[in-house]
């Protein structure tokens, strides 16, 4: 018989992982804001929910993969909320890029409530969650991580565990968002540089990704920022933004200066402001650097 998984979240993220989890074998109880995009999942082995306490109920876990702080709380503790129905000893397994406080707040009343949280962000696009290769990070109790291992082994290449403090996943991804926003902004400036010098942007990148900065963030990113290639959408400027937001937020509360959250934050909140919010994050910050370049 199937184990049956809730699962909470059918973004450009959330869908990708359902159908893997539909591919190992697994059930799963969906819930979505717009329930219409369940049908994209089909019919075999998908049980269609009207709210996350329903995609909640009678499972022994639970995965949500949304947007951000307040949707994920709204989603764990409010009146259709996962806290609601989920049985004691379950397992709430939380993908979402959020803050630490957030996390470490929802694993008080999870723990409260007789169930377990488990931050386990991911990083990858969704083309990396399609072909199971993502990087997950986990961090909470320890049996919660052991309960949970087999299904993050088969949703992605390999499973990070960085303690038993619940948000410190969530500082990882964190960071890790801050790092790939400072190479996107670094990126755009010097291959526009090259642009206004006469030199192809493309044939800079190529030489960059090949050589000195030999790295997937430096070839695949670099290759999108050179070419001005800003379809298909895998993550939004807006989303973005807020992950800047919190890589802000997150340098003020730890007193950590970080000169560069400036920088990338004010220029995903210019896309955002300039009505390109719904466009890739690439895009976000590589047409910002062109406009500045008057290009």
């Amino acid at each position: 018989m199937k184990t049956t998984i809730g699962f909470i979240g059918l973004g450009n993220m959330g869908t990708p992982i359902a159908k893997n989890l539909l591919a190992s074998g697994y059930h799963l109880q969906v819930y979505n804001r717009t329930l219409s995009k369940i049908d994209e999942l089909g019919s075999e082995g998908v049980t269609k929910c009207q709210s996350p306490a329903e995609a909640a109920a009678s499972v022994q876990f639970v995965i949500s993969m949304l947007s951000d702080d307040e949707v994920l709380r709204e989603s764990t503790t409010g009146d259709g909320g996962i806290l609601k129905t989920l049985q004691p000893n379950a397992v709430h397994i939380s993908m979402s890029t959020i803050s630490p406080d957030t996390a470490e707040e929802l694993a008080k009343l999870h723990q409260q409530a007789g169930s377990s949280y488990l931050a386990a962000p991911v990083f990858g696009r969704p083309e990396a969650a399609a072909a199971r290769k993502l990087w997950i990070c986990i961090s909470g109790d320890e049996k919660t991580k052991t309960n949970a291992r087999p299904i993050l082994d088969c949703l992605g290449q390999a499973v990070i565990d960085f303690g038993d403090k619940t948000g410190g996943a969530n500082v990882v991804k964190i960071a890790g968002n801050f790092m790939i926003m400072a190479s996107m902004e670094m990126m755009a400036e010097a291959y526009t540089l090259a642009e206004k010098n006469g030199l192809d942007r493309v044939q800079v990148s190529e030489f960059f990704g090949s050589t000195l900065f030999a790295a997937p963030i430096f070839q695949n990113y670099g290759k999108l920022i050179a070419n001005k290639q800003y379809q298909p959408v895998g993550f939004k400027s807006k989303l973005g933004y807020k992950d800047a937001r919190l890589a802000f937020k997150l340098s003020q509360t730890s007193e950590m200066p970080m000169p560069t959250v400036n920088t990338v934050h004010n220029r995903l909140l210019t896309a955002v402001a300039k009505g390109w919010g719904e466009t890739d994050w690439v895009e976000g910050v590589s047409r910002g650097v062109s406009d500045d370049a008057g290009l």
